[in-house]
C-alpha cells in the first residue's frame, strides 16, 4: 500500500487550511496515512522571526484569511497563540507549555490511529478566534475525534521518552524534503504547502489509488 506521510504543525494556519482536504484524501484513496506532527518553526528555529524579512508576517496575515475565505473555512486569530512570542520583535520565549502539550496530545492521538482527526478538531478551534486551550475545549476536540482527553494525557504522562524520540525523528525526516508545513510525502515524493494538494491528488489519480 502507498504511504502518505503528513508533516503538520498545530500553529500553522496553512496546516489548518489543508486538514479537511487531507482527511478527504485518506477517505477517498487507498493510502496508509502517517500523521507526523512537528514543532512550529518558532521552536525549531527560535531566531527565525527575529532575523526574517519584515514582509513575512504582514503577508501571512493578508494571505491566510484570503485563503480561508476562498476555501469556505472559518478563521480568526488564535486565542491564545499556541506559541509564546513577542510579535513585534519576533523573540520567542524559551518555555512553550501550550505547544509542548499539543505535541504530546497529537502524538498520543496518532498512537490510536486518530492523529489527523485530532489535529482537525483542534485546529478548527485554534483558528476560530475563540478560546481553545482550556481542558473543556480540548476535551470537546478529543471527543469530536473519537478520543478521550484524559486517556491521551495519561498515555503521554508515561511515554515522555517515546514522545521526544518521535518528535526528533519526524523533524529529521521532514528536513530530508523541506522545512515547512504542511508537507505531504507520498512514497518519498514531497508536496509542500496547502496549495500543492491538487498536485498530490493528481499524482494519486495518476498512479491509480482512487478507492472504488
Amino acid at each position: 500500500m502507498a504511504v502518505l506521510e503528513i508533516y503538520w504543525s498545530f500553529r500553522s494556519p496553512y496546516s489548518y487550511l489543508a486538514t479537511d482536504r487531507l482527511c478527504a484524501i485518506r477517505a477517498d484513496y487507498d493510502v496508509e496515512v502517517k500523521f507526523r506532527p512537528v514543532r512550529p518553526l518558532a521552536m525549531r528555529e527560535p531566531d527565525f522571526f527575529e532575523r526574517g524579512r519584515k514582509q513575512f508576517v504582514p503577508y501571512l496575515m493578508r494571505d491566510f484569511p484570503r485563503e480561508a475565505q476562498r476555501l469556505g473555512l472559518p478563521f480568526g486569530l488564535p486565542n491564545p497563540d499556541p506559541i509564546d512570542m513577542d510579535m513585534a520583535s519576533g523573540k520567542v520565549a524559551p518555555d512553550q507549555p501550550l505547544m509542548d502539550r499539543m505535541m504530546r496530545l497529537g502524538i498520543a492521538a496518532e498512537e490510536t490511529g486518530k492523529g489527523l482527526d485530532f489535529a482537525r478538531a483542534v485546529s478548527r478551534r485554534v483558528w476560530s478566534g475563540a478560546a481553545w486551550s482550556d481542558d473543556a475545549s480540548l476535551g470537546d476536540a478529543a471527543q469530536e475525534a473519537g478520543l478521550d482527553l484524559a486517556a491521551l494525557e495519561g498515555w503521554a504522562a508515561y511515554n515522555g521518552e517515546k514522545i521526544a524520540e518521535t518528535i526528533e525523528a519526524s523533524e529529521t525526516a521532514q528536513l530530508t524534503h523541506h522545512w515547512g508545513v504542511p508537507l505531504m510525502v507520498l512514497d518519498g515524493e514531497p508536496f509542500f504547502g496547502q496549495d500543492r494538494i491538487d498536485a498530490l491528488i493528481w499524482r494519486l489519480d495518476q498512479i491509480g489509488l482512487k478507492r472504488d
